[in-house]
């Protein structure tokens, strides 16, 4: 499966974004997907994941009650909505798909090229 993230750029502090990660591919409806981020100088880590079939949903705690994962399976396309952003969530924002459920990096087999979200204060 392909993935392609895009829907980023700059925000003032406590604005909204929405994120889309579609993936082309007929089995992306088999993939379960992860929204990661990376900011300068610094790890990739896990922002939220979501089921093949929008059952289970996950939130790292840092944007727990903030930000939402969804999925459109009929689209094939993944999004993550941020809310009440915060300069702290300027990243380049990843979406990647696995098999399995977890939110470590090396758990994903695919990936897309990222997009750049930055929020100012």
């Amino acid at each position: 499966v392909q993935l392609q993230a895009c829907g980023g750029g700059l925000v003032q502090a406590g604005g909204s974004l929405r994120l889309s990660c579609a993936a082309s591919g007929r089995t992306f409806s088999s993939y379960n997907i992860g929204w990661f981020r990376q900011a300068p100088g610094k790890e990739r880590e896990f922002v939220a994941a979501i089921s093949w079939s929008a059952g289970m949903t996950y939130h790292a705690d840092s944007v727990k009650g903030r930000f939402t994962i969804s999925r459109d399976n009929a689209k094939n396309t993944v999004y993550l909505h941020m809310n009440s952003l915060k300069p702290e969530d300027t990243a380049v924002y990843y979406c990647g798909a696995q098999t399995g459920w977890g939110f470590q990096v090396q758990q994903y087999l695919y990936w897309g090229q990222g997009t750049l979200v930055t929020v100012s204060s």
